[in-house]
C-alpha cells in the first residue's frame, strides 16, 4: 500500500465541506490479475432529484518534490492510467486530479501544462490547504 499524500486528509476535508460522502478511502480498482491500483478517494454527492447521484474519484497531488515538472508527469501518467482503469471497469466515476491552490497559480497556469491538460482532459479539484476548501473544479 502506498503512502497518503501530504494533503490527502485536507482534501477529503474539503471534499466533505462541499456537501460530498465519502465512499472510499483509498479506492481500489483491481483491472487484471496482475494490475491493481489505488487512487486517494471516493466520493458522492446527489446533485439534484432530475440530475442524480454524482460520483468522483480525486487522486491527490502535493507538488512538493524538488521539480515540478517531475511530478506533473508523474501526476499526468497516474491520471491517465487511473482514467483508463475506471473506464475498464466501467466504473461511473469521473477521475479529478487535486492540487493546492499556490500550485496551481504557479505552475498548472503556464501555458504549455494548460495544453498537456487541454489535450488529455484531465479534470481539476484546486483546494485551499488552510481553509481546507474547494476553491474551483476544472472540467
Amino acid at each position: 500500500m502506498s503512502a497518503k499524500d501530504i494533503f490527502h486528509d485536507t482534501v477529503r476535508s474539503a471534499l466533505e465541506k462541499d456537501g460530498w460522502t465519502i465512499t472510499h478511502d483509498p479506492l481500489f480498482i483491481k483491472v487484471t490479475s496482475k494490475v491493481k491500483m489505488q487512487i486517494d478517494l471516493g466520493a458522492k454527492k446527489l446533485l439534484s432529484a432530475e440530475r442524480g447521484m454524482h460520483k468522483i474519484v480525486v487522486e491527490v497531488k502535493s507538488f512538493v518534490g524538488l521539480s515540478a515538472v517531475s511530478e506533473f508527469h508523474t501526476a499526468v501518467g497516474q491520471f491517465l492510467n487511473y482514467r483508463l482503469a475506471l473506464e475498464k471497469i466501467k466504473s461511473e466515476r469521473v477521475l479529478y486530479l487535486a492540487v493546492p491552490t499556490d500550485i496551481y497559480q504557479d505552475f498548472f497556469t503556464d501555458s504549455f501544462v494548460q495544453t498537456v491538460l487541454e489535450r488529455y482532459q484531465i479534470k481539476m479539484l484546486i483546494f485551499n490547504v488552510k481553509g481546507q476548501e474547494i476553491t474551483l473544479w476544472k472540467d
